[in-house]
């Protein structure tokens, strides 16, 4: 049967009692469990399976509706050893979700919604997390809660929020992060309408890794002005950031050579250990600035990069292959 149309009441009688048989008998030791495109009797089947498989780690309900309170009180209950669960693009109840995060919020390690306009319930339960992967849609980067709208992140240390997308605005970041001073990684990849002056701005002083590649096939990136500041961030975070990722970022040969130089002569900047310039401009002497210095770089990748010779244009991993292209650039 499909459980994404209407069934007889005989039908959804049968479906009811094989699940309840399948969660009883044959689910003890389950740790994950999907449901995709459910339209019906969600409530029930994450009920029976809460109730009846103790270790259940890990529960993803994608394209579902009618998820109720119900649901998330069960698992609450019965299921303490959660530690992932995955709504995104799901219809269910706000208030539940929340109820289930405020409850067994000290075991959960991941969380996946679809971030929206009835958030600011779920973003005042995540208060406490160190860990967010957030997918924005456009309804919500237009209408997305301001900063009083949420009690902020003060304990967040990672962000996710990578999307083909380019739906997240300043304001949008702004209002997750404006009081997360503990953020070590943050994840932009895809979000082409952030800003160097936003990024500069965050309260984050020990940023170790800042993933902020554009997607080269995004029609807004390629018809996108030459951009600069990327000198600003360099600055602001030479001394902790231990991967860069710029991809196909339209940064100008100067700003990326001036960037690259305080990165390599700033205290810390030995620590750095991943660089990714795919499709920049960047330069042989910007990057004979940074190798130079860069001790402990173990990935480095120059793919399409314009300014570079012919056979430079590659991937390069662990220090002898990095040093070989050091040669090739004097």
């Amino acid at each position: 049967t499909e459980p994404s149309k209407k069934q007889l009441p005989r039908t959804e009688q049968r479906v009811k009692e094989t699940l309840r048989w399948l969660a009883e008998d044959r689910f003890s030791q389950l740790r994950a469990f999907t449901l995709n495109h459910w339209k019906k009797n969600v409530d029930y089947a994450v009920e029976v399976v809460s109730q009846s498989c103790p270790q259940l780690s890990s529960l993803t309900l994608s394209y579902c509706t009618g998820i109720t309170e119900k649901a998330f009180q069960s698992l609450a209950a019965h299921s303490t050893s959660l530690e992932s669960i995955n709504v995104q693009y799901s219809d269910y109840q706000v208030e539940g979700l929340a109820h289930l995060l405020e409850t067994n919020g000290g075991t959960m390690r991941q969380i996946l919604f679809t971030h929206g306009s009835r958030s600011e319930r779920l973003l005042a339960a995540l208060s406490t997390f160190r860990m967010l992967n957030v997918t924005p849609v456009p309804k919500a980067a237009r209408k997305g809660p301001g900063a009083d709208a949420a009690q902020g992140f003060p304990l967040l240390e990672e962000l996710c929020m990578a999307t083909a997308a380019s739906f997240m605005s300043n304001r949008d970041l702004w209002d997750l992060l404006f009081g997360s001073p503990q953020l070590r990684v943050l994840d932009l990849r895809g979000c082409s309408n952030v800003t160097p002056q936003l990024l500069e701005g965050l309260p984050c002083a020990e940023l170790e890794c800042l993933f902020w590649s554009h997607y080269s096939g995004n029609v807004q990136v390629r018809l996108s002005s030459t951009r600069r500041d990327l000198l600003k961030l360099t600055e602001k975070w030479s001394g902790s950031l231990r991967e860069l990722d710029i991809a196909n970022q339209q940064f100008t040969e100067e700003d990326l050579e001036e960037a690259m130089g305080h990165l390599a002569g700033a205290p810390g900047a030995e620590g750095l250990r991943s660089l990714n310039l795919v499709g920049t401009r960047i330069t042989p002497a910007a990057l004979r600035l940074i190798i130079g210095q860069s001790t402990t770089l173990r990935y480095l990748n120059l793919s399409s990069c314009r300014n570079l010779p012919r056979g430079l244009k590659r991937a390069y991993r662990g220090q002898v292959d990095i040093r070989q292209l050091l040669d090739a650039l004097q």
